[in-house]
């Protein structure tokens, strides 16, 4: 039944992610520049759009604690007016297509941006090759939201080399290993132990709504928000904290019957603020008045990295299973597709 519904094939593409992860992380390794000028660098602006922006906004947040250097996301058709000569501007598109990130490519050139392209192929080759910019290739074929292991941990690796911050071979591998040690059990169809399962049929015919910390699973948020909207077609919506108990919490008060069909979820971290844990356990009890479905939800492994990558591979499964509940193709974005060819 499954294969008629996954007519793509997406359920492979999940349960071989670790490969993906150990490829993209020879890819980074692999990478050689020279004569970069790396000193001169101030700020780092990375582009892209949709799955191709998530790599570059789990770096973000991943080290924004560990670097001296400003790390922005780009999701725009032009640069800030800060980028310039001491910019590190990098391209990320998975299809080298990108009708945003291109534009923003040519602004690099033309302020004299430093310039590092990160994509299988497409537009962005063709004018790396021809403005002699360094470029990485990655395997194409995939959907730029499956293919999160390039995107991540290519950059990660790359601007850990340039001196940015520092990354442990040890914490990559077990990152690989958490990915490998749960995909037989994520994958699972009919095992009542598969937790990824379990929440999908929770979120069946509900409205998810997520919450987490802002400084360690803002991107996890938004990644799991993206992923049940392109994979299940089914609307996610999200804030993070403390920003939320300052406007949102207020907004619980009226439309009890649509309140009535949210499910919340909270993605949690050890390493989370105490102040934000106990806001958290506050807010909690106040969306129980509202909705009898909340739950709460930590990463497993022992570093930030491994839980960070733990909830985001449970996310994608997750997004998959109510997918199939929800008797839709993961794969194709026909809303999407269209709104391509109708502005090309």
């Amino acid at each position: 039944m499954i294969n008629e519904i996954d007519k793509s094939n997406m359920y492979n593409v999940l349960k071989n992610f670790h490969k993906q992860i150990s490829e993209a992380i020879d890819i980074g390794k692999n990478f050689y520049f020279s004569g970069f000028g790396i000193k001169s660098i101030k700020n780092i602006i990375i582009n892209g759009l949709g799955g191709s922006a998530i790599g570059g906004d789990l770096v973000r947040s991943f080290t924004h604690y560990n670097t001296s250097i400003p790390i922005n996301i780009n999701r725009n058709y032009h640069l800030p007016g800060f980028a310039g000569k001491n910019t590190l501007s990098i391209i990320s598109s998975y299809s080298g297509n990108t009708e945003e990130t291109n534009s923003a490519y040519s602004e690099s050139i033309n302020k004299g941006c430093r310039i590092i392209c990160i994509s299988s192929g497409g537009n962005v080759e063709k004018m790396a090759i021809k403005n002699k910019n360094l470029f990485v290739k990655i395997p194409g074929g995939l959907q730029p939201r499956c293919a999160i292991g390039y995107s991540f941990f290519i950059l990660l690796i790359i601007l850990s080399k340039f001196g940015f911050f520092q990354v442990k071979d040890s914490e990559l591998n077990k990152v690989k290993e958490n990915i490998r040690e749960n995909a037989d059990l994520f994958s699972a169809i009919n095992n009542e132990n598969n937790n990824a399962l379990k929440i999908a049929k929770m979120m069946q015919n509900r409205l998810p709504i997520i919450y987490s910390s802002t400084d360690i699973l803002d991107v996890v948020n938004l990644r799991w928000r993206g992923q049940i909207e392109e994979n299940a077609k089914q609307l996610s919506y999200g804030n993070v904290y403390p920003e939320m108990n300052h406007n949102e919490l207020v907004g619980w008060e009226k439309n009890r019957d649509i309140l009535n069909k949210i499910i919340v979820v909270f993605l949690k971290d050890i390493d989370d603020n105490n102040r934000i844990k106990m806001r958290m356990e506050i807010t909690e009890k106040i969306y129980r008045k509202y909705t009898d479905s909340v739950i709460s939800i930590y990463g497993e492994g022992n570093s930030r990295l491994e839980r960070i990558f733990n909830l985001i591979y449970l996310g994608d499964w997750i997004s998959y299973h109510l997918a199939i509940l929800n008797n839709v193709d993961p794969t194709p974005v026909d809303a999407i597709t269209y709104l391509k060819e109708k502005l090309s």
